[in-house]
């Protein structure tokens, strides 16, 4: 059983209680930006422990074997969804009682022929960009997400208790996770358009669920990394080898790349045509000088720094390289994140600040605190799963 350390847990505290005073800063000072850092903040978590439930599913789905032994892992980070996900829909709500002004398209009179604010565009989206719609389809996605992350979490704390291989609990869980992955296959590409992608109303990009679905993977898989290592390092997970830190490292350096490919790909074809109504989200990012830096800098790190560090074999199994890795790409894509959300609500106006850096210490303060509480609940190894013998004696 895994017992929580003292110093994380008030570590884990004062980072919340900082996150708290730069939220109410925030507010006081520019109630927007405020919004705005509410929103990026929890994107970013959202995806880490949404991530954490589809490589949980997609273990059953798959019958691989190889991460049985870090399964506790996954399933703790995934513990932390229905936090971001309630976060989520009271952004949606706020939004669509004009609390907020994130989604320019809920704004008065955009849609409305009569109106002096109305736009054509915006108003051909009408069928599926409406207050409504809007709200149904995001309580749909987190009520669906949260209930397949318990269901899955109490199934395989269930196979514990069933004795022999817990084989029963495992194809509930398999049944379980063919109906998440066919429903996150649609949903997480819904939701990117929904909550990130109509914040820039007028434009659009047919890759866009791909690219956010490569983001997430990537800081998914480095925070079930980085934890992982971290909990083998204060000596549990006693069965982990070098073969699954060298998986994990592959999947960290391939999705690096996807990423890559996928910001290439959708900045390459919007540069080459150079329609008005599309270079416009990119011309934003990189003419502005309060973009422009984070704009090329993230898009270093986040694939420079991953692409040379773990080239080789050996790389991805130095275990202290593997942390440094990690945590490079979890800042970069947190940098990303920002990026995605900013320079379309705030425009030329807006700042990385210090009130943002403290609220995202706020969610990492909260994210830790769950995650670790989580794993101290239960046995941190399985006990009874089909491949645990196989994943014990895992050598790629």
């Amino acid at each position: 059983m895994y017992q929580v350390n003292k110093r994380i847990r008030l570590v884990s505290c004062v980072m919340i209680i900082l996150g708290v005073f730069s939220l109410l800063s925030a507010f006081l000072n520019d109630s927007h930006s405020a919004w705005t850092s509410i929103l990026f903040n929890n994107y970013f978590f959202l995806g880490i422990s949404l991530f954490a439930v589809f490589f949980v599913a997609l273990q059953y789905v798959a019958e691989a074997g190889w991460a049985t032994v870090i399964k506790r892992v996954p399933e703790a980070i995934m513990t932390f969804l229905p936090i971001t996900g309630v976060v989520m829909l009271f952004i949606v709500i706020a939004a669509v009682l004009h609390w907020n002004h994130i989604y320019h398209w809920l704004a008065e009179g955009v849609m409305d022929p009569n109106d002096p604010h109305y736009d054509k565009i915006i108003a051909g989206k009408e069928p599926y960009l409406n207050a409504t719609f809007f709200l149904i389809r995001s309580f749909i996605y987190v009520i669906i997400w949260v209930y397949c992350s318990r269901r899955l979490r109490q199934i395989s704390l269930a196979s514990d208790a069933e004795g022999e291989i817990g084989e029963k609990a495992y194809w509930k869980g398999l049944r379980v996770s063919g109906w998440f992955i066919v429903f996150f296959a649609i949903s997480s590409s819904t939701a990117a358009w929904d909550w990130i992608m109509s914040i820039d109303t007028h434009w659009y990009s047919t890759l866009f669920g791909w690219y956010i679905f490569s983001e997430w993977a990537t800081i998914g898989f480095a925070s079930i990394l980085l934890l992982t290592l971290v909990l083998n390092k204060q000596g549990y997970l006693e069965d982990l080898n070098d073969s699954h830190i060298h998986d994990l490292g592959k999947f960290i350096f391939a999705f690096s790349i996807v990423w890559t490919y996928m910001w290439f790909s959708q900045f390459m074809l919007i540069w080459y045509a150079n329609i008005p109504e599309e270079v416009i989200y990119h011309m934003e990012r990189i003419e502005l000088p309060n973009y422009r830096f984070l704009f090329w800098f993230s898009l270093a790190i986040n694939f420079i720094v991953p692409t040379l560090l773990l080239m080789s074999r050996d790389a991805k199994r130095n275990r202290n390289r593997l942390i440094f890795v990690c945590i490079t790409i979890l800042i970069g894509h947190w940098l990303n994140s920002y990026l995605l959300f900013a320079p379309g609500t705030l425009h030329d106006h807006g700042h990385l600040s210090l009130t943002d850096v403290g609220i995202g210490i706020g969610f990492l303060g909260l994210f830790m605190l769950v995650t670790f509480y989580n794993l101290s609940t239960r046995p941190i190894n399985i006990k009874h799963h089909p491949f645990l013998d196989e994943s014990k004696h895992l050598d790629t």
